[in-house]
């Protein structure tokens, strides 16, 4: 038992190192494996941490540094199951006198202690790539195994999960914030928003509900191609807003909604611009150019590649800015509400948001107000027309 606990302390000794980012802290980190007790290592005095790749990884958190730690022991030790739990449920720290506990099974240790620190470093990246797939497949577990047999999806490839997940997310959130948007603003306030003539006839919304549920499948397959690339480590994403930190997150967002604002205006006008683009794909979308033809339910009903063209902002700016996982998705699906706001025909005059009465003019027009959350773009490129300015031409 010494020897093998003095072995595994040698071993350890050459892939972990003095860091002040633990700040002293005693945390107990225990592991079982089903083959046995094993034997304990000790690292002595707590001021250690496993050398790493992403150093901003490791923080006062102790439990963000598990995945780091997980890495190295199966670097080590490539015989050990890859569920093993390194972690107990329980993480608290000890007193001063306690140095960490490493259990870990005798005879588990590889004899080649010689490999390069790069194997070790791909070890750790592979590693901390898998903390996107456990948090993309925890959505998709949330999600199918809310409302699906396990049976039918569980035995599907990761991709295909990801890929049904976000269609049945998409047709949920699509039909559930249109029935409630029409509900609210043609019936419950009749009248008040939208004038009796201006309301949509029914034969209109399902036209539109039939146009975006053909093209939902197509729409589901950016979001899993874009989970893909970054579980695959292609893109510049980060699992944790701790990781960075709040500041840096905001900072990044903020730099990231102005390259999907900036990529979106120019993708829709050149769909205008662009006269093989607009007749084959865009015009799809535009028979609805009137009040009494917009509706919420208006807001997906596009020919598949043309609505895929309009996010693709989205994930062309994962490779040119850090972002951050969960708020990508959430921000992809947070499209299915925004547009069926900007096409209800009421105008929120909440400056400088591009609001609906900014795109029904782009519906009458059709060449202006391209911008999809602001109004700034086309202020800056000289394609903004305001509500109030085409008001006030029509009473002359």
């Amino acid at each position: 038992m010494r020897e093998n606990s003095t072995s595994v302390e040698n071993i350890f000794a050459s892939t972990i190192c003095v860091s002040s980012t633990l700040k002293n802290q005693r945390v107990p980190l225990i592991t079982d494996f089903p083959t046995g007790h094993g034997a304990p290592v000790i690292a002595d005095q707590a001021t250690r941490c496993i050398s790493l790749l992403k150093p901003t990884a490791i923080s006062d958190d102790i439990i963000s540094a598990a995945p780091l730690i997980r890495s190295t022991f199966r670097f080590l030790c490539p015989s050990l199951p890859h569920q093993t739990t390194f972690f107990p449920p329980l993480v608290k720290s000890c007193s001063t006198t306690q140095p960490p506990v490493f259990w870990i099974s005798a005879g588990q240790i590889s004899p080649d202690i010689t490999r390069s620190r790069r194997n070790l470093a791909d070890a750790m990246e592979s590693d901390y790539l898998t903390l996107f797939v456990e948090e993309t497949s925890l959505y998709n577990h949330i999600v199918l195994g809310s409302l699906l047999p396990e049976k039918l999806w569980t035995s599907l490839p990761h991709f295909f999960q990801t890929w049904l997940r976000n269609y049945i997310g998409g047709v949920i959130l699509y039909l559930i914030s249109g029935f409630l948007w029409c509900f609210y603003i043609y019936y419950l306030k009749r009248n008040v928003y939208v004038p009796k003539d201006c309301i949509p006839s029914r034969k209109a919304m399902l036209l539109q509900i039939g146009v975006a549920m053909k093209a939902m499948p197509w729409y589901s397959l950016l979001p899993a191609v874009s989970e893909y690339m970054i579980e695959n480590g292609w893109t510049r994403c980060f699992p944790r807003i701790s990781e960075v930190g709040l500041m840096a997150y905001l900072g990044y967002l903020l730099i990231y909604l102005v390259m999907v604002e900036f990529g979106i205006y120019w993708m829709h006008r050149e769909l205008h611009d662009i006269k093989p683009l607009y007749k084959y794909l865009h015009a799809t979308h535009h028979i609805y150019n009137k009040q009494n033809t917009l509706s919420p339910f208006a807001g997906l009903a596009f020919h598949p590649i043309d609505g895929i063209l309009q996010a693709i902002p989205h994930v062309i700016a994962l490779f040119l800015v850090p972002a951050h996982l969960t708020t990508h998705i959430g921000l992809l699906f947070l499209e299915a509400v925004w547009t069926a706001n900007i096409h209800d025909c009421i105008d929120g005059k909440v400056w400088p948001v591009m609001g609906a009465a900014y795109h029904t003019i782009h519906h009458t027009t059709y060449k202006h107000n391209y911008g999809h959350y602001t109004i700034w773009m086309d202020w800056m490129f000289g394609t903004l027309q305001d509500p109030a300015e085409d008001e006030s031409k029509k009473v002359t």
